[in-house]
């Protein structure tokens, strides 16, 4: 998949034969590989950009437009609760329509900037039909709430993901 516009350009590329992650920003290609690692996927991934928000907010729209080109029919649901050190995070997703919970806070530190994080997560949550929530239940350290974010992200969508043979909607349709 690939998004051009003034602002950004991305390709993202799901079960490519290895990773290559490259957006310009160490920080989001730390958490893609994370993310894409829990996922159990390979992904390739290219990204040219003007601002760093621009850059995470069309990751996210980018990432959610690959994702969902590959859904056919899936289990929907998907849970996840995985520590990393300080932080505890607590995330659930339902793909099926787009809504964020985002109850999420630290103090930013240096490449961490919890509006980026927000960004990423609403824009892949809107794009994909997505209903997320995403709790911190502990932590202070930005990196590793942050990591823990997308840890438990990945693990989830993984779940999600997985194929069914229903439906799974008592209406028939997702």
């Amino acid at each position: 998949m690939i998004r051009n516009t003034d602002e950004t350009k991305i390709e993202v590329i799901l079960n490519n034969d290895k990773n290559y992650i490259n957006t310009g920003d160490k920080i989001l290609d730390h958490m893609m590989k994370t993310l894409f690692f829990y996922m159990n996927k390979n992904v390739y991934i290219k990204a040219e950009y003007d601002l760093r928000h621009h850059l995470w907010e069309d990751l996210g729209i980018t990432a959610g437009m690959e994702i969902k080109s590959n859904i056919k029919n899936i289990k929907r649901f998907g849970s996840s609760m995985m520590p990393m050190d300080d932080s505890l995070i607590l995330l659930s997703l339902d793909i099926s329509r787009p809504y964020i919970n985002f109850k999420v806070d630290y103090s930013n530190a240096e490449g961490f900037e919890l509006n980026l994080l927000y960004e990423f997560l609403w824009a892949l949550a809107r794009t994909l039909s997505m209903t997320l929530h995403v709790i911190k239940l502990n932590g202070s350290d930005p990196h590793h709430i942050t990591e823990d974010v997308f840890k438990n992200l990945g693990n989830a969508l993984k779940i999600a993901l997985e194929e069914s043979g229903r439906i799974e909607s008592t209406k028939g349709v997702l």
